[in-house]
């Protein structure tokens, strides 16, 4: 897989298979908050990815935000309201924050999947920390003015990349 290769792509993280990440050995999941767990124009998670993170720890998977957003008190919220830990300040790309968070559940990375909506955030950060990263579409189209620059050359990247549950 190359830096910019997703190993799976899923069209939202609800339908990301709980089954096949503990099938291929997963024990930590890391998750990007904005526009992966949470809409970027929303402040709450959708039903749909709290019930999926009820499947996720019910499978015995530990779950971690590593967030590059810097409100850590927004980070911090969201962690609490959906039962996970988290890592703010993660500037992703860096693989650094995530490694952290891999030391802080003594989860190597050939255990750890994380899980975003950006290719040269996530995809790039997970590729770096050398673990497999699922790539979701974004749930909202808002997004900050910068994002939207490298949308555009995500789209370019992904050019006949196919999602699941699509």
């Amino acid at each position: 897989m190359g830096l910019l290769r997703a190993w799976r792509y899923v069209s939202a993280l609800p339908l990301v298979d709980v089954d096949e990440l503990v099938r291929e050995g997963v024990e930590l999941v890391l998750l990007d908050r904005d526009n992966t767990c949470v809409p970027r124009d929303a402040r709450e998670a959708p039903a749909e990815v709290t019930a999926w993170l009820a499947r996720a720890r019910a499978a015995g998977l530990s779950l971690c935000l590593v967030s590059n957003n810097f409100h850590t008190s927004h980070v911090s919220r969201t962690a609490a309201e959906l039962g996970v830990d988290f890592v703010d300040h993660a500037m992703k790309p860096l693989p650094f924050a995530l490694r952290r968070a891999m030391r802080r559940f003594g989860a190597p990375a050939e255990k750890t999947v994380m899980i975003g909506d950006q290719v040269f955030t996530d995809v790039a950060a997970g590729s770096l920390a050398g673990v497999r990263t699922v790539l979701v579409r974004p749930q909202s189209r808002t997004d900050l003015w910068y994002t939207h620059v490298f949308r555009v050359f995500e789209r370019l990247a992904l050019r006949g990349v196919t999602f699941d549950g699509e």
